[in-house]
């Protein structure tokens, strides 16, 4: 994807408590230093920094409030280091990492956008350490998950399909999600790919540690999943802002409408022809959120 990708921010490793080198990318014009609440970025499970590349663009470009953004790769995703204890693999350890890459990076307090694992994050960080959350944002996640949705995230996560090319990677992405995602052309896939793939020895290689996917084949899909309603109680006094894809099988309306009735001042957006989790940066979304944001200092 060229230059493009690889521009616009700059890059920071740190350490976690337990002594592994983890990730981050900063984006913030060179010639402003805008007196403004940072933009925290959290990807999902087996995702990474460079799902909010264009997004992050958008925000600290923005020619009116331009913000800094910060978008963190967690331990055995993209450049932060795989984790020889796959236990570690948790949303408690992976919330630590969060709270001490913030501190890394000088951030006190910020708005944070969690998609998917990232939102599941944000519900912990109410808990652990809220004073760190001005407002969030949540991408297609709410406190409670269908299984459904993470039955098929289960399962192409752990498809053996190997692209040997970046096109053919970009084709594996289409025939798993189109169905969910009328609204992406061919761009939106390669560039997708490009955010969830790397390239080793000339081919495109998913970008995570293979122990996150097998973690998904343990699950007991015949009891009910545990739900996160008692942490999303403490989101009540923090300004929210939910995005859930038009066909998403993750989040349900009905969690929809309980998190609304929890939340009254929650506001809310759907992405049009698009399923779990959307690509922020597409259709009106970056509008809602430039809108969102900009109630903060």
């Amino acid at each position: 994807m060229g230059d493009a990708v690889t521009s616009g921010f700059t890059e920071k490793f740190y350490r976690s408590t337990d002594g592994l080198r983890l990730y981050a990318r900063s984006y913030q014009l060179a010639d402003k230093e805008p007196d403004r609440l940072p933009i925290v970025c959290l990807p999902g499970l087996s995702r990474n920094s460079r799902d909010f590349h264009e997004l992050a663009l958008i925000l600290s470009r923005d020619t009116v409030s331009p913000r800094r953004v910060v978008a963190l790769d967690y331990r055995g995703r993209g450049l932060s280091d795989r984790d020889g204890n796959k236990a570690n693999y948790n949303l408690a350890v992976e919330c630590g990492d969060v709270i001490a890459g913030c501190a890394e990076l000088g951030i006190e307090r910020a708005i944070f956008i969690g998609t998917s694992r990232g939102g599941l994050i944000l519900h912990l960080l109410a808990e652990m350490k809220p004073e760190l959350l001005a407002g969030v944002i949540f991408n297609d996640i709410g406190p409670v998950i269908q299984p459904p949705g993470l039955m098929a995230i289960r399962d192409y996560l752990n498809r053996d399909r190997k692209a040997q090319s970046w096109s053919e990677a970009a084709d594996v992405l289409r025939e798993d999600h189109a169905g969910a995602f009328p609204a992406l052309g061919l761009t939106d896939w390669e560039s997708m790919a490009h955010a969830i793939y790397r390239e080793q020895n000339g081919v495109p290689v998913a970008d995570y540690d293979p122990a996150i996917a097998e973690q998904l084949k343990t699950i007991d899909f015949d009891n009910p999943l545990p739900d996160l309603w008692p942490q999303f109680e403490n989101l009540g006094a923090i300004p929210l802002l939910l995005i859930r894809g038009e066909n998403s099988s993750l989040l349900s309306r009905g969690t929809v409408d309980e998190m609304a009735k929890r939340h009254p001042d929650m506001l809310q957006i759907t992405a049009k022809g698009q399923g779990h989790a959307p690509l922020l940066h597409l259709g009106d979304i970056p509008h809602t959120i430039r809108m969102f944001v900009s109630k903060f200092g």
